[in-house]
């Protein structure tokens, strides 16, 4: 038996037997369109045999998607009905025996994932896109990569290369993992309930190399937060505080790193970060 996926008919049956109703706290929209959820597949260039791990599978749409791709999937569903009934949705649906593992979880507190999946797909709840996207990438070294649907101004703002006007702390440190890039549009009519805003498909690798250390990455993302919250400031001011308490003392810092006192956190890359970390830590 081939799998089948889901369409609006059956996704809303579904609901209606579980008593759920899709809700903004959670951020949930469900994908009713299997051509959108074949094109996700695609996308992240799922292959037979591959891990992958879900974020959020709800109803079971993108799941079925990527089984039917050959691939098993660890799914990590914070709804505890949702989660109890994905492996029911996945059996009716004819997905073979051992494609699917469930994580009765928040995926913000997951600290291990079952198989060490490779690779993310998911439609993240928008309300927490980039605090699981960072959780994900720090945990668990051997996710290689990924494409995950957003709202398009988080995709905008992960991608988004220094000197961009959304160039921001996400941005900075997604960075630090490897590159991050938009790679689809995705219309608001495929999902149930329609949202009221638009999302978008973002990819990314991880690069080979870890950047730094983990006492580094530490003090590179609180001098990336430091920067962004007073994005207006030079350097040297919105840094003081991490940075020895004083403008002066901030600017030898960034001195000795090679960076300009003057120059302002949007214009700055992840590596540029990285050598202000460095040089504080070494000071």
């Amino acid at each position: 038996m081939s799998v089948q996926l889901l369409g609006p008919a059956e996704i809303r049956a579904l609901a209606e037997a579980l008593d759920v109703t899709p809700t903004k706290k959670l951020g949930q929209n469900f994908v009713i369109d299997a051509n959108t959820v074949r094109r996700i597949v695609k996308t992240a260039d799922v292959r037979p045999g591959e891990k992958v791990v879900e974020v959020g599978p709800g109803l079971g749409s993108l799941t079925l998607g990527i089984i039917e791709a050959g691939a098993s999937v660890t799914a990590v569903e914070i709804d505890h009905r949702l989660a109890a009934r994905l492996p029911i949705t996945c059996a009716a649906q004819g997905a073979p025996e051992g494609s699917l593992t469930v994580v009765d979880a928040d995926a913000l507190r997951v600290t291990e994932l079952p198989g060490e999946p490779e690779t993310l797909v998911a439609n993240l709840p928008y309300n927490v896109s980039v605090p699981v996207l960072l959780h994900f990438m720090e945990s668990f070294p051997y996710l290689r990569k990924g494409v995950v649907m957003v709202q398009a101004e988080v995709g905008h703002r992960l991608a988004a290369p220094p000197g961009s006007k959304v160039y921001g702390a996400p941005s900075a440190k997604a960075a630090w993992y490897g590159p991050w890039r938009v790679v689809g549009n995705i219309s608001r009519q495929v999902f149930w309930p329609v949202p009221g805003v638009d999302s978008v498909l973002v990819g990314f690798t991880r690069d080979p190399e870890a950047r730094g250390t983990e006492q580094e990455r530490a003090q590179t993302f609180k001098i990336v937060d430091a920067a962004f919250q007073q994005r207006r400031k030079m350097l040297r001011q919105a840094l003081a505080g991490v940075l020895g308490g004083t403008a002066a003392e901030a600017a030898a810092v960034l001195e000795a790193a090679g960076v300009a006192p003057t120059a302002r956190g949007e214009e700055l890359t992840i590596d540029a970060f990285l050598a202000i970390a460095r040089a504080s830590l070494a000071a």
